[in-house]
């Protein structure tokens, strides 16, 4: 029986990237050896979407309220490779991984098969997101 999802980042800095998960997560995580550190990821669920491009497997994070996120995560030092886009599925950016790549983060319209927390206050102050309508991203 599965039990869970193991996934993996390959990074050309991974313990600048490592630190990076440690600022975006904050979850468990464990020692592995050897500085091979593992975090418990947030519950998850998968989408199969169709292609006429190279098939791939990408990890996106899922979040309530964007621009909450954002900012919690810049207060942290987090590096944002991508603004705000407005989907027809979602509220879309991208965190920057050290040594390149990214790492999607959305606020889902669509339904999802995971249940939500309950929506937290909205930090007060300005939203520092900044929004592109009608920009795609090459999400779906």
């Amino acid at each position: 029986m599965i039990f869970g999802a193991h996934a993996l980042v390959f990074s050309r800095a991974p313990a600048e990237t490592r630190e990076l998960l440690e600022k975006i997560l904050a979850s468990q995580k464990v020692n592995a050896g050897g500085g091979w550190t593992i975090f418990a990821l947030p519950p998850a669920e998968i989408g199969v979407h169709p292609t006429d491009g190279t098939p791939r497997l990408d990890l996106y994070l899922m979040c309530q309220d964007i621009e909450k996120t954002i900012l919690e995560l810049r207060e942290k030092g987090v590096k944002f490779s991508r603004a705000v886009s407005e989907e027809s599925w979602g509220r879309f950016c991208a965190i920057a991984i050290p040594g390149g790549g990214e790492l999607g983060l959305y606020q889902p319209r669509h339904p999802v098969a995971l249940a939500r927390p309950a929506p937290g206050p909205r930090p007060s102050g300005k939203s520092r997101t900044g929004s592109r309508r009608g920009q795609s991203a090459s999400r779906r």
